[in-house]
């Protein structure tokens, strides 16, 4: 195999091989690290196979890291996995009362009101319907859409962490 070979078979297989690593492994920086071992290999027997042969070997050596990686994951377990009490400690939880309060705080007035009097304060439609002098269908369509933006707020990932 010459090096125009060896280029034409990186350009040509990487993608294929990275798709198939992809989906044994479910892990994108494994399956880069099984293509580059693979690649790597390829280059240590550049002399001994075959430019044509090249696909054949490549997916032939990704195969079988593959298997040796699916050993190695049945024989280690996780820190993590063996110690759930150590599972948050790198990382600080957000606080769920700055969260919410940064969500009501995205809220009209009227809407904030009225869910707050609601779920925080616990009166029933009629009391906040007398207490806002709304009716209770203006009541209950802005508890509806202040829960909505509420729970689309907290939903979305970048608001809470």
């Amino acid at each position: 195999m010459t090096l125009t070979d060896y280029n034409s078979a990186v350009d040509q297989h990487a993608d294929g091989i990275y798709r198939f690593a992809v989906k044994h492994l479910r892990d994108t920086d494994r399956a880069k690290d099984v293509v580059q071992e693979s690649f790597a290999r390829l280059w240590q027997k550049v002399d001994d196979v075959e430019g044509t042969k090249a696909k054949s070997y490549l997916f032939t050596t990704a195969h079988h890291l593959l298997v040796d990686e699916a050993r190695k994951d049945v024989r280690k377990t996780r820190m993590e996995d063996r110690h759930a009490d150590l599972r948050w400690t790198g990382q600080s939880q957000p606080d769920l009362k700055e969260v919410l309060d940064a969500a009501l705080a995205t809220l009209p007035e009227i809407q904030r009101s009225v869910v707050l009097l609601r779920d925080l304060e616990g009166y029933s439609y009629e009391e906040i319907a007398e207490l806002t002098q709304l009716n209770i269908s203006q009541v209950k369509v802005y508890i509806y859409r202040g829960r909505t933006s509420l729970k689309h707020y907290i939903g979305s990932l970048e608001n809470v962490l």
